[in-house]
Parts: C-alpha cells; sequence; structure tokens
C-alpha cells in the first residue's frame, strides 16, 4: 500500500500517537523474529548480495544496487538484479525489457535496474534466484552472481553478503517498529542480520545534520564496517540553471531530492511530494502542468518517478514529455569503495572454495 509516512515516525520528541501504538509495533517485531525462526532460507547457487534497509521508505537501495553493480563490473565480474517489483503486478519469474514493460506491470524500480544489467522480477525471491542460475532467459548470458534489491527482512533466500543502506540526516527516526515508527523490524535483530552498513549522506552541498547521533551510536554498537556514500548527479547540471524550475517527487524521502537540486543550484520555484511509488492522475499531471506554465518554468523529477509516467496518456503523457528527470548515483566515499570491493571478493572466494 503506498501511503504517506506519519508524521510522528521522525518527530523531534516522543509522541503519544507512537507510544499509544508500540505494543502493535512489539508485537509486529516478535512475528518478524519467529518468522525467520520458522523458515529455512534457500540457498542459491550464486552467490547473493542483498541490499536492503533498515526502515520503511527510501533511503538509497536502488542507486546502491546500481553503484555495487558498477563495482562489480570494475572486479570483472557479471551480475543480475532480483527484484519483487513492488508496485507491479506481474508475479514472476519475468525478466524486466525496459523498453516494453511498464511501471504498473513489473514496477518503477525494476526499470532502472533493467536499464544497466538484466533484471528478473518474482515475488518468490528463492523461485527467482534458481531462474537466474539456471539462465531461464533467451538472450541473458550467465552471470556469475545475484544483487537483490530490498529482502533484507525476507528470510526465503539465503544472502551471501547483506548490506543496508541508512539516511545518513533522518537515521531510523523515533526508534520504534512500525506502525509506531519506521523501523520494519528491531533494530537489534536486524543489525545481527547485516555484514556492512552504508550511510547515505545526502547530496554534496546540501545543509544537513546528523539526527540524534544515530551514526556515532552505529558505529560504536555495530561490529561490521560503516561506510559512507554521496548523492551525486550522474550526469552535467549546467541545464538546471538556465531557468527556474517546478520539481516533483513520489519517493520515499522528496525532500533529499528538492535539497539536491537546491544544492546543484537549481531555482526551485515549485516543489510537490507524493508518497512513495505513486501513481500520477491526471488531476495530479494537470496541476503539475499549469504550476510550470504559471511560473515559466521546467519541470523536474526523478528517475523513477518519470519511469512511472512512461506509456501514459493525456495530461500523463504531456507531463512525461515535459519532465526532465535527474539521473543521480549514491557514490561511494572513496576509501570505503576498496573496503566494499574487499567484501564482495570476500564473498566470491568463500563460494569458490566451497565449490572446489
Amino acid at each position: 500500500m503506498k501511503m504517506r509516512e506519519p508524521w510522528w515516525w521522525y518527530a523531534p520528541s516522543p509522541s503519544p500517537v507512537s507510544q499509544l501504538l508500540a505494543p502493535v509495533g512489539s508485537l509486529w517485531g516478535t512475528l518478524v523474529r519467529r518468522r525467520f525462526a520458522r523458515t529455512t532460507p534457500a540457498r542459491a547457487s550464486l552467490p547473493v548480495i542483498c541490499i536492503g534497509n533498515f526502515t520503511a521508505g527510501g533511503a538509497g537501495k536502488t542507486p546502491l544496487a546500481l553503484e555495487i553493480a558498477a563495482l562489480v563490473g570494475g572486479l570483472g565480474l557479471s551480475c543480475a538484479f532480483l527484484s519483487r517489483g513492488y508496485g507491479g503486478r506481474v508475479t514472476g519469474p519475468h525478466w524486466v525489457d525496459p523498453e516494453r514493460d511498464r511501471a504498473r506491470d513489473v514496477g518503477d524500480e525494476p526499470l532502472l535496474l533493467a536499464a544497466a544489467r538484466p533484471t528478473l522480477v518474482c515475488r518468490d525471491r528463492a523461485e527467482g534466484a534458481r531462474a537466474i542460475a539456471t539462465g531461464r532467459a533467451a538472450g541473458n548470458p550467465a552471470v556469475d552472481l545475484i544483487i537483490m534489491d530490498d529482502g533484507l527482512q525476507n528470510p526465503g533466500l539465503g544472502k551471501d553478503l547483506t548490506l543496508a543502506v541508512v539516511d545518513g540526516v533522518r537515521g531510523i527516526g523515533n526508534g520504534h517498529v512500525m506502525p509506531a515508527g519506521p523501523l520494519r523490524a528491531p533494530l537489534d535483530f536486524q543489525l545481527d542480520l547485516v555484514d556492512a552498513v552504508i550511510i547515505n549522506r545526502g547530496p554534496e552541498g546540501a545543509e544537513s545534520q546528523e539526527p540524534s547521533d544515530f551514526v556515532g551510536r552505529l558505529r560504536h554498537d555495530f561490529a561490521g564496517p560503516v561506510l559512507e556514500a554521496r548523492i551525486v548527479p550522474d550526469s552535467g547540471t549546467e541545464w538546471l540553471k538556465i531557468g527556474p524550475v517546478v520539481a516533483f517527487a513520489g519517493i520515499g524521502v522528496p525532500d533529499r531530492f528538492f535539497a539536491t537540486l537546491t544544492a546543484l543550484g537549481a531555482d526551485v520555484v515549485g516543489r510537490s511530494a507524493f508518497p512513495d511509488h505513486h501513481e500520477f492522475s491526471t488531476a495530479d499531471a494537470g496541476r503539475l502542468l499549469d504550476l510550470a506554465r504559471t511560473h515559466g518554468a521546467a519541470l523536474v523529477t526523478t528517475e523513477k518517478d518519470r519511469a512511472r509516467l512512461a506509456g501514459s496518456e493525456g495530461p500523463l503523457a504531456e507531463l512525461y514529455r515535459l519532465a526532465r528527470a535527474l539521473p543521480i548515483r549514491l557514490a561511494l566515499e572513496p576509501r570505503d569503495e576498496g573496503r566494499l570491493a574487499a567484501l564482495i571478493e570476500g564473498v566470491i572466494g568463500r563460494r569458490g572454495q566451497k565449490a572446489r
């Protein structure tokens, strides 16, 4: 279900609503633990790198998945993405065709992933991993490993390396489990599942502060590597400074996108935030087009949002045509890129030893 996150999740002080819902969150956390305890994960024949996050909403999983795919390629290895296809109707296994598939069928994130590497959508992660390993797709070559976009809280498929990305500005909010807070499961339980944490520090040049020293506590409490990354543009951005822009985004944290535009020097005269994975309506398109005309501004959005508009008709098709997407990437700090590469090489080495 697509929804706006409740305001109390990231409130600066404890909320009575959050405290009232805390028992429900505690029950949910217990159910997650039991599901893991009762499930024997399937082991894929290929190494699996899982990228997840501790909280509901966006932290930068998909940009991190793309960055790791590039890092894997730099090591002389090939990979395929495995996605649940959130927001789409296809249950899979289905290899995504970025030219023909639509977000309503496969989800918006798989379309972005498929533009970079072979991408398979499957609700059953174990079945999806088998489909990738057995090469059940014409035209897709054999790969060396699987990168699973999301799935930290899914026990069905065994992982060889699990990475969690954390929003370095918002952290984990009030620290409660849904619905009392943004955590998908108790933090201590989730930390036991991951091998390394990547802190998304947001766009370079944006004014931001770390929330309640969460990153510092993470470095103290988590035994594994804590790496850092920044949001950077993936192409030239001079076009953002030509004139005013109206920005719209239906992602986990729209304010991060708006902050990125401002940090890049854009004159943002209008901002429209929508829930994550928002399915734009004709009325939404009309309002955005009118706002841009009123201000004499260009329309700017995220790659994910523009992907959801592809194949539309009427005002939505016009919005797709006029809106320009800002390509971004989550670039690891130079000192941490080598550390992550070493973790990946370690996974390949361990799998190779077991195969002999």
